[in-house]
């Protein structure tokens, strides 16, 4: 197993925080970058990983993805 290390935000919070505005259920600095670390044997298993708890359908924008 490798560890990766995903850059991801939410889109619907950044929205929200422009428009002066809150989300529902996510707190405003989920309008900004977070770094995810993930256990996986690829990167696309990582994204995986990642797309399972945080899905884009909610919202959320994956950035990036290295490998530490």
């Amino acid at each position: 197993m490798m560890t990766y290390e995903v850059t991801l935000y939410n889109e619907a919070v950044r929205q929200c925080v422009r428009q002066g505005d809150h989300h529902r259920q996510l707190s405003d600095d989920w309008g900004d970058s977070h770094y995810i670390e993930v256990e996986a044997d690829d990167e696309q298993r990582a994204l995986r990983k990642i797309e399972m708890r945080y899905p884009s359908e909610d919202g959320f924008v994956v950035e990036g993805i290295t490998l530490m």
